[in-house]
């Protein structure tokens, strides 16, 4: 049930980062309101997942699977492409977050 929160975390942090261009730096409401409640849902849900996952784990499977999320949503919405040194990067940071959940023994509490 743990990583159903953090994966809610992460839909909203990505939903928050997407509007965040749609906003124009806070100048558009429902944009700007979209991002206010996304950041909202984002950290509490966040904060709920620490209490079982060292926050370690927690930050970087919430930080490395929302930026490739927010990389996908940029291509598909603002057509942003990645070069192949950022796709690269991506499948990097995938590699990262599997490894960190598949392979540590960090301990959980």
């Amino acid at each position: 049930m743990t990583y159903v929160i953090l994966l809610v975390a992460i839909v909203a942090e990505v939903i928050a980062t997407s509007a965040l261009k749609a906003a124009e730096g806070f100048t558009r409401l429902w944009p700007s309101l979209i991002v206010v409640a996304g950041y909202g849902v984002a950290f509490v849900c966040l904060s709920l997942t620490l209490k079982t996952i060292p926050v370690g784990i927690a930050y970087a499977t919430w930080s490395g699977v929302g930026i490739v999320l927010v990389a996908g949503v940029a291509w598909a919405l603002y057509g942003q492409a990645l070069d192949l040194a950022g796709a690269v990067g991506i499948g990097l940071i995938i590699a990262g977050v599997l490894t960190v959940n598949l392979l540590s023994k960090t301990p959980v509490h």
